[in-house]
C-alpha cells in the first residue's frame, strides 16, 4: 500500500492509521501468540462505527485484502496477514451497564477484563471465557465457554443484539427481531458475516464466587480422570470444573514441594451463595479416586478469578493449539490423555476439557450457529513456551496428542480452537449440519467474501 494510499485512509479516519514507517507500527503488530510474525500494509484504528464503515469502503474501493482485529487473541492469527489492511477495533473499548433492564452494551474492542469490571459492581456477569485479556467480540462470536457456562450457557446464549458494519458498508443491529438470519449466524458463526461494533448481553447474577483448586500426581490421571467424567455431569449445575494436566508453577498459593511437578487437575467454580460453605460440601469427595497432592478452596470475586491466569500466560508467548469435542471421556481417551500428561514438553504447556453441558443443553440444538449442543466437554491443547527455539517442539506435541485423541472425540471443535494450518475441512465439521445455512447466510451479507481472514465460510453458489 502506497503513501499516497495511505494518506488517502488517514483523511477519512477519525482515528489513527499506522503504516510500516510509523513508530509504533511493531507495537501495532504484535498480538497474544507471539508465534504469529506478520507485517501487515497498514492499521486502521477505528474509533467509532463511521471509522469502520471508512475501512470496510477503503477495502473493497482499492481491493486491500481485509483482516479485522479486536483483542488480538486469535491463536492462529488471523487478525493479521502479510500486506493486508488490518481493520483495528482496539479503540472501540468500552462498557455501558444499564440495570433497570439488566443488560450490558459493550464496545467491539473491549476484552473480557472491561466486561466483568463493569458488571461486577451491580452483582452481574455474562458468561464468557476463562482470561480477562481475552477479546469479548472473537470470543462470543465462536460462540463463548467458560466458568459459568453451566450454571448460564454460552456467551452466544446471553446474546440479545449485535451491531454490524456488512461488507456494502452499510450498518444494522442484528436481533431476534432485526435481521434474525444474521442474528442466528453470528452465535459461532465467528467473524465472517460482518464486523460488530458492539454487542448487548443479558445480565445473570454472579458477584463473589467459590473458587478452589485440586490437584493430583500425573500417575494418577486414568483414576481422577475415570472419577471426573461421572462426578461433574452428576453435579448442580452452579458447580463447574474444568480437568487440566499441568506443570505446577512456583509461588502461592502451591506450596514448594510441588513446584515444577507435573500434575493432573481440576479449577472448581461454584455460581450461588454462600459461596464457600457449598462448594467446601460438594467438593467433600475429591479424595474418592485418589489423595490429592493439593486442595484448597477460597471465596473470590468473579473477576479476579477471571484473572488468575493473565500473569501465568501473559501475551508474547509461544502458541500453538488445537480441540475436539467430547459427549463422553472413553477410557481409551484417558490412556492418551495420560501418555502426552506424562510428557508434557514445557512448563506451561496444558490440555482443558472445559464443560459445556448444563445451561447449555438447554438451547435447542438449531437455534444458535454453535452446533454441538450435545456436546459435554470441549478440549483444548495448548503448547506454550516462551522461547522461540522451542516453537516445533510444543507444536508437535499439540498436533500429536491431537491425532491420538481426535479418533475418541465428535470429529469437531469450538471454532475458536482451531489451530493454524488445519485443514478447512475442520471448520466443516465444526459446523455439522449448519455449515451449509451459514454459507447461504454468508452469500446475502457477504457475498464477495470480503471478510475471509478467519474460520472461513466461503458463501454458497447462486
Amino acid at each position: 500500500m502506497d503513501e499516497t494510499a495511505v494518506g488517502s485512509l488517514r483523511e477519512a479516519l477519525r482515528g489513527s492509521v499506522v503504516s510500516p514507517r510509523d513508530p509504533g507500527y511493531d507495537e501495532a503488530r504484535s498480538i497474544y501468540n507471539a508465534m504469529i510474525d506478520r507485517r501487515p500494509a497498514a492499521f486502521a484504528q477505528c474509533v467509532d462505527v463511521a471509522d469502520v464503515q471508512a475501512t470496510i469502503s477503503f477495502a473493497r474501493d482499492t481491493g486491500a485484502q481485509l483482516t479485522v482485529r479486536g483483542a488480538g487473541h486469535s491463536g492462529p492469527g488471523l487478525c493479521l496477514a502479510d500486506d493486508a489492511l488490518v481493520l483495528d477495533l482496539s479503540p472501540m473499548r468500552w462498557v455501558r451497564v444499564d440495570p433497570e433492564t439488566d443488560t450490558v452494551q459493550v464496545g467491539g474492542g473491549s476484552r473480557i477484563g472491561d466486561l466483568d469490571h463493569a458488571t461486577h459492581a451491580f452483582g452481574r456477569a455474562v458468561p464468557s471465557g476463562i482470561m480477562s485479556t481475552t477479546g469479548v467480540g472473537g470470543l462470543t462470536l465462536g460462540g463463548g465457554h467458560g466458568h459459568l457456562t453451566r450454571s448460564y450457557g454460552l456467551t452466544v446464549d446471553s446474546l440479545l443484539s449485535a451491531d454490524v458494519v456488512l461488507a456494502d458498508g452499510s450498518y444494522v443491529t442484528a436481533s431476534a427481531q432485526s435481521h434474525p438470519d444474521l442474528f442466528w449466524a453470528l452465535r459461532g458463526g465467528g467473524g465472517n458475516f460482518g464486523v460488530v461494533t458492539s454487542f448487548t448481553f443479558g445480565l445473570h447474577p454472579a458477584s463473589t464466587v467459590g473458587v478452589a483448586l485440586t490437584l493430583w500426581p500425573v500417575d494418577r490421571l486414568p483414576e481422577v480422570l475415570r472419577w471426573y467424567r461421572e462426578f461433574l455431569p452428576g453435579a448442580p449445575e452452579e458447580l463447574s470444573g474444568f480437568f487440566a494436566v499441568l506443570v505446577v508453577p512456583p509461588g502461592p498459593p502451591f506450596p514448594e514441594p510441588i513446584h515444577g511437578q507435573k500434575m493432573c487437575g481440576v479449577v472448581w467454580c461454584h455460581c450461588g451463595g454462600p459461596a464457600d460453605d457449598r462448594l467446601a460440601e460438594l467438593l467433600a469427595v475429591v479424595n474418592e479416586p485418589a489423595p490429592p497432592a493439593f486442595h484448597f478452596i477460597t471465596p473470590m470475586p468473579y473477576p479476579v478469578l477471571q484473572t488468575l491466569f493473565d500473569t501465568l500466560l501473559p501475551k508474547g508467548l509461544q502458541w500453538y493449539w488445537r480441540g475436539a469435542f467430547f459427549d463422553h471421556i472413553s477410557d481409551a481417551a484417558i490412556e492418551v490423555h495420560h501418555t502426552y500428561a506424562e510428557n508434557l514438553p514445557t512448563g506451561l504447556s496444558t490440555m482443558h476439557l472445559y464443560p459445556v453441558d448444563g445451561a447449555a443443553h438447554r438451547v435447542g440444538a438449531d437455534d444458535t450457529a454453535w452446533a454441538y449442543r450435545d456436546a459435554v466437554w470441549s478440549a483444548v491443547i495448548a503448547g506454550i513456551d516462551p522461547d522461540p527455539a522451542n516453537a516445533e517442539a510444543i507444536r508437535r506435541w499439540c498436533v500429536d496428542y491431537w491425532t491420538d485423541l481426535n479418533p475418541h472425540s465428535m470429529g469437531g471443535t469450538y471454532v475458536n480452537f482451531i489451530g493454524h494450518g488445519e485443514s478447512p475441512d475442520r471448520v466443516r465439521a465444526t459446523y455439522r449440519g449448519h455449515y451449509d445455512r451459514l454459507a447461504s447466510i454468508k452469500r446475502a451479507y457477504d457475498p464477495d467474501n470480503l471478510f475471509h481472514a478467519n474460520q472461513n465460510i466461503p458463501p454458497a453458489p447462486e
